[in-house]
Protein backbone atom coordinates (compact mmCIF):
# COMPACT_ATOMS: atom_id res chain seq x y z
CA UNK A 1 0.00 0.00 0.00
CA UNK A 2 1.64 3.20 -1.09
CA UNK A 3 2.72 5.73 1.54
CA UNK A 4 1.00 8.73 -0.46
CA UNK A 5 -1.99 10.13 -1.64
CA UNK A 6 -2.87 12.28 -4.31
CA UNK A 7 -5.32 14.36 -2.73
CA UNK A 8 -8.23 15.93 -4.88
CA UNK A 9 -6.46 14.32 -7.17
CA UNK A 10 -3.66 16.88 -7.44
CA UNK A 11 -1.61 17.25 -4.46
CA UNK A 12 0.41 14.44 -3.57
CA UNK A 13 1.20 14.11 0.29
CA UNK A 14 2.17 11.54 2.44
CA UNK A 15 -0.47 9.44 4.28
CA UNK A 16 1.32 10.56 7.76
CA UNK A 17 0.88 13.88 8.31
CA UNK A 18 0.78 16.55 11.77
CA UNK A 19 -1.97 17.65 13.78
CA UNK A 20 -1.81 21.44 14.83
CA UNK A 21 -3.94 20.95 17.55
CA UNK A 22 -2.22 20.43 21.05
CA UNK A 23 0.83 22.90 19.71
CA UNK A 24 -0.80 26.07 21.52
CA UNK A 25 -1.72 24.01 24.67
CA UNK A 26 -2.69 20.25 25.28
CA UNK A 27 -6.06 20.30 24.82
CA UNK A 28 -8.77 22.74 24.14
CA UNK A 29 -8.14 24.34 27.75
CA UNK A 30 -5.69 25.08 29.50
CA UNK A 31 -2.24 27.04 29.56
CA UNK A 32 -0.52 28.13 26.73
CA UNK A 33 2.37 25.30 25.85
CA UNK A 34 5.90 26.84 25.17
CA UNK A 35 5.81 28.59 21.64
CA UNK A 36 9.18 28.18 20.73
CA UNK A 37 8.50 24.14 21.36
CA UNK A 38 5.59 24.53 19.05
CA UNK A 39 7.75 26.13 16.02
CA UNK A 40 10.74 23.21 16.78
CA UNK A 41 8.11 20.58 16.41
CA UNK A 42 6.91 21.89 13.28
CA UNK A 43 10.36 22.48 11.53
CA UNK A 44 11.00 19.10 13.01
CA UNK A 45 8.28 17.62 11.32
CA UNK A 46 8.99 18.86 7.78
CA UNK A 47 12.47 17.77 8.27
CA UNK A 48 11.28 14.06 8.94
CA UNK A 49 9.33 14.50 5.77
CA UNK A 50 5.65 14.81 6.58
CA UNK A 51 3.91 17.40 3.99
CA UNK A 52 0.21 17.92 5.66
CA UNK A 53 -0.27 19.29 8.28
CA UNK A 54 -3.94 19.88 9.83
CA UNK A 55 -4.88 22.95 11.61
CA UNK A 56 -7.79 25.60 12.85
CA UNK A 57 -7.95 29.01 13.31
CA UNK A 58 -10.19 28.11 16.32
CA UNK A 59 -7.03 25.93 17.90
CA UNK A 60 -5.79 28.52 20.56
CA UNK A 61 -5.31 28.45 23.94
CA UNK A 62 -7.36 29.84 26.18
CA UNK A 63 -7.29 33.25 26.00
CA UNK A 64 -6.02 33.47 22.32
CA UNK A 65 -2.53 34.31 22.85
CA UNK A 66 -1.03 31.18 21.58
CA UNK A 67 -2.63 30.09 18.12
CA UNK A 68 -1.70 27.29 15.84
CA UNK A 69 -2.03 29.14 12.66
CA UNK A 70 0.64 31.31 13.97
CA UNK A 71 2.90 28.91 15.00
CA UNK A 72 2.75 27.33 11.49
CA UNK A 73 3.28 30.68 9.75
CA UNK A 74 6.35 31.84 11.74
CA UNK A 75 7.69 28.76 11.80
CA UNK A 76 7.50 27.60 8.00
CA UNK A 77 7.07 30.60 5.97
CA UNK A 78 7.81 30.96 3.03
CA UNK A 79 6.16 27.34 2.87
CA UNK A 80 7.89 24.15 1.22
CA UNK A 81 6.38 23.68 -2.38
CA UNK A 82 4.76 20.25 -1.51
CA UNK A 83 3.57 21.48 2.05
CA UNK A 84 -0.81 20.78 1.87
CA UNK A 85 -1.77 23.42 5.01
CA UNK A 86 -5.67 21.63 5.94
CA UNK A 87 -7.78 24.14 7.95
CA UNK A 88 -11.25 23.75 8.75
CA UNK A 89 -14.45 26.13 9.84
CA UNK A 90 -17.79 26.13 11.44
CA UNK A 91 -16.73 26.03 15.23
CA UNK A 92 -16.11 29.25 16.83
CA UNK A 93 -14.28 30.38 19.75
CA UNK A 94 -17.10 31.72 23.17
CA UNK A 95 -15.37 34.57 25.41
CA UNK A 96 -15.34 31.28 27.86
CA UNK A 97 -12.81 29.12 25.40
CA UNK A 98 -15.65 27.17 24.63
CA UNK A 99 -16.40 26.08 21.43
CA UNK A 100 -20.06 26.52 19.53
CA UNK A 101 -20.83 25.51 15.91
CA UNK A 102 -22.20 28.24 13.42
CA UNK A 103 -24.80 27.30 11.16
CA UNK A 104 -25.04 30.40 9.50
CA UNK A 105 -22.86 30.14 6.13
CA UNK A 106 -22.33 34.11 5.61
CA UNK A 107 -20.36 34.12 8.22
CA UNK A 108 -17.83 31.48 6.52
CA UNK A 109 -15.82 33.74 4.85
CA UNK A 110 -15.33 35.80 7.69
CA UNK A 111 -13.54 32.29 9.38
CA UNK A 112 -11.99 31.32 5.84
CA UNK A 113 -10.05 35.44 5.40
CA UNK A 114 -9.25 34.41 9.30
CA UNK A 115 -7.42 31.39 8.07
CA UNK A 116 -6.19 33.18 4.98
CA UNK A 117 -4.56 36.15 7.24
CA UNK A 118 -3.25 33.93 10.38
CA UNK A 119 -1.51 31.28 7.94
CA UNK A 120 -0.36 34.05 5.70
CA UNK A 121 -1.32 32.50 2.06
CA UNK A 122 -3.86 33.95 -0.88
CA UNK A 123 -5.51 30.48 -1.04
CA UNK A 124 -5.68 27.48 1.53
CA UNK A 125 -5.24 23.91 0.32
CA UNK A 126 -7.98 22.54 1.63
CA UNK A 127 -10.89 23.80 4.14
CA UNK A 128 -13.09 21.09 5.77
CA UNK A 129 -16.53 22.42 6.94
CA UNK A 130 -17.07 21.21 9.98
CA UNK A 131 -20.28 20.53 12.19
CA UNK A 132 -21.64 19.38 14.86
CA UNK A 133 -18.51 18.86 17.83
CA UNK A 134 -17.38 15.49 19.12
CA UNK A 135 -20.28 13.83 20.06
CA UNK A 136 -22.68 11.82 16.84
CA UNK A 137 -23.08 13.62 14.13
CA UNK A 138 -25.92 15.66 13.82
CA UNK A 139 -27.92 13.31 11.10
CA UNK A 140 -30.43 14.94 9.11
CA UNK A 141 -29.11 18.24 9.57
CA UNK A 142 -28.25 20.12 6.01
CA UNK A 143 -24.67 21.30 5.01
CA UNK A 144 -26.42 21.99 1.62
CA UNK A 145 -25.95 26.23 2.26
CA UNK A 146 -23.04 25.75 4.58
CA UNK A 147 -21.53 24.08 1.63
CA UNK A 148 -22.80 26.24 -0.87
CA UNK A 149 -21.09 29.31 0.48
CA UNK A 150 -17.48 27.78 0.57
CA UNK A 151 -18.27 26.18 -2.91
CA UNK A 152 -18.71 29.77 -3.84
CA UNK A 153 -15.11 30.98 -2.03
CA UNK A 154 -13.42 28.07 -3.91
CA UNK A 155 -14.76 29.38 -7.18
CA UNK A 156 -13.46 32.65 -6.30
CA UNK A 157 -10.14 31.18 -5.76
CA UNK A 158 -9.25 31.79 -2.05
CA UNK A 159 -9.74 27.64 -1.63
CA UNK A 160 -8.25 25.04 -3.50
CA UNK A 161 -10.08 21.69 -2.27
CA UNK A 162 -13.12 21.31 0.03
CA UNK A 163 -13.83 18.39 2.86
CA UNK A 164 -16.63 18.01 5.28
CA UNK A 165 -15.73 16.83 9.22
CA UNK A 166 -17.96 15.18 11.32
CA UNK A 167 -20.45 14.45 9.50
CA UNK A 168 -22.39 11.03 8.13
CA UNK A 169 -22.99 9.11 4.68
CA UNK A 170 -26.15 11.49 3.82
CA UNK A 171 -23.83 14.62 4.42
CA UNK A 172 -21.29 13.52 2.01
CA UNK A 173 -24.10 13.16 -0.98
CA UNK A 174 -25.59 16.17 -0.26
CA UNK A 175 -22.16 18.08 -0.51
CA UNK A 176 -20.66 16.07 -3.69
CA UNK A 177 -24.08 17.30 -5.47
CA UNK A 178 -22.80 21.06 -4.91
CA UNK A 179 -19.02 20.28 -5.35
CA UNK A 180 -16.35 18.06 -5.47
CA UNK A 181 -15.23 16.67 -1.55
CA UNK A 182 -11.65 16.08 -1.29
CA UNK A 183 -11.44 14.75 2.28
CA UNK A 184 -13.62 14.20 5.03
CA UNK A 185 -12.60 14.28 8.68
CA UNK A 186 -14.15 11.94 10.99
CA UNK A 187 -13.58 10.29 14.46
CA UNK A 188 -12.03 7.20 13.95
CA UNK A 189 -9.49 4.80 15.23
CA UNK A 190 -8.25 1.03 16.47
CA UNK A 191 -11.23 1.60 19.76
CA UNK A 192 -13.52 3.04 17.49
CA UNK A 193 -14.42 1.88 14.30
CA UNK A 194 -17.95 2.82 14.12
CA UNK A 195 -18.19 4.90 10.75
CA UNK A 196 -17.61 2.10 8.06
CA UNK A 197 -20.36 3.61 5.83
CA UNK A 198 -18.41 6.86 5.43
CA UNK A 199 -14.94 5.39 4.77
CA UNK A 200 -16.58 3.09 2.18
CA UNK A 201 -18.26 5.42 0.19
CA UNK A 202 -14.72 7.61 0.76
CA UNK A 203 -12.96 4.54 -0.72
CA UNK A 204 -15.52 4.21 -3.75
CA UNK A 205 -14.74 7.89 -4.43
CA UNK A 206 -11.11 8.51 -4.07
CA UNK A 207 -12.25 11.13 -1.37
CA UNK A 208 -9.51 11.02 1.67
CA UNK A 209 -11.05 9.84 4.62
CA UNK A 210 -8.81 11.71 7.71
CA UNK A 211 -9.65 10.62 11.11
CA UNK A 212 -9.24 12.95 14.42
CA UNK A 213 -7.83 11.93 17.33
CA UNK A 214 -6.58 9.02 15.60
CA UNK A 215 -4.98 7.99 18.98
CA UNK A 216 -7.94 8.79 20.58
CA UNK A 217 -7.88 12.01 21.75
CA UNK A 218 -8.07 11.17 25.70
CA UNK A 219 -11.00 10.49 25.23
CA UNK A 220 -11.09 6.93 24.62
CA UNK A 221 -8.41 4.21 24.48
CA UNK A 222 -6.71 2.58 21.77
CA UNK A 223 -4.91 -0.02 23.64
CA UNK A 224 -5.95 -3.53 24.15
CA UNK A 225 -4.50 -6.77 24.48
CA UNK A 226 -4.62 -7.29 21.07
CA UNK A 227 -2.89 -4.69 19.80
CA UNK A 228 0.19 -4.39 22.53
CA UNK A 229 0.37 -8.39 21.46
CA UNK A 230 1.07 -6.77 17.87
CA UNK A 231 3.11 -4.30 19.31
CA UNK A 232 5.83 -6.54 21.13
CA UNK A 233 5.87 -8.32 17.75
CA UNK A 234 7.14 -5.03 16.20
CA UNK A 235 9.20 -3.97 18.78
CA UNK A 236 6.98 -1.16 18.61
CA UNK A 237 4.71 1.05 20.94
CA UNK A 238 1.03 0.56 21.22
CA UNK A 239 0.27 4.13 19.84
CA UNK A 240 2.82 3.26 16.62
CA UNK A 241 0.49 0.38 15.80
CA UNK A 242 -2.49 2.29 16.36
CA UNK A 243 -1.38 4.68 13.68
CA UNK A 244 -0.35 1.66 11.44
CA UNK A 245 -3.39 -0.20 11.69
CA UNK A 246 -4.97 3.51 10.65
CA UNK A 247 -2.84 3.55 7.40
CA UNK A 248 -3.60 -0.22 7.00
CA UNK A 249 -7.32 -0.06 7.16
CA UNK A 250 -7.76 1.50 3.98
CA UNK A 251 -5.75 3.04 0.86
CA UNK A 252 -8.03 6.51 0.98
CA UNK A 253 -6.97 6.82 5.01
CA UNK A 254 -4.87 9.34 6.56
CA UNK A 255 -3.47 10.05 9.77
CA UNK A 256 -2.89 13.13 11.51
CA UNK A 257 -1.22 13.09 15.21
CA UNK A 258 -1.01 15.54 16.87
CA UNK A 259 1.98 16.40 19.59
CA UNK A 260 3.41 19.72 21.46
CA UNK A 261 6.31 17.43 21.84
CA UNK A 262 9.58 16.80 19.62
CA UNK A 263 9.92 13.32 21.32
CA UNK A 264 6.37 12.54 20.79
CA UNK A 265 6.42 13.86 17.15
CA UNK A 266 9.58 11.54 16.18
CA UNK A 267 7.74 8.26 17.76
CA UNK A 268 4.71 9.09 15.62
CA UNK A 269 6.39 9.74 12.26
CA UNK A 270 8.39 6.43 12.69
CA UNK A 271 4.29 4.46 12.60
CA UNK A 272 4.69 5.58 8.72
CA UNK A 273 7.57 2.75 8.33
CA UNK A 274 5.79 0.22 10.45
CA UNK A 275 4.35 -2.63 7.74
CA UNK A 276 2.02 -4.78 9.17
CA UNK A 277 1.46 -8.82 7.74
CA UNK A 278 -1.61 -10.69 7.55
CA UNK A 279 -1.31 -12.15 10.37
CA UNK A 280 -0.97 -8.94 12.68
CA UNK A 281 -4.05 -7.35 10.80
CA UNK A 282 -6.22 -10.61 11.74
CA UNK A 283 -4.85 -10.19 15.57
CA UNK A 284 -6.23 -6.61 15.22
CA UNK A 285 -9.36 -7.80 13.64
CA UNK A 286 -8.63 -6.10 10.03
CA UNK A 287 -8.71 -9.34 7.82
Amino acid sequence: MSNDFRLGGDLTIGRLGFGAMRLPTNSFHGPARDPETGRAVLRRAVELGVNHIDTAAFYTNDDGSVRANDLIREALHPYPDDLVIATKVGPLRTPDGSLEATTEPGALRALVEENLAGLGVDRLDLVYLRIGGIEPPPHGESVAARFEALAALREEGLIRHLGLSHVDAGHLAEARAIAPVAAVQNHFHTGKRDDTQVLARCEEAGIAYVPFFPLGGGLSDVGGDRIAKVADRHGATVPQIALAWLLASSPVTLAIPGTGSPAHLEENTAAASITLTDEDLADLGLR
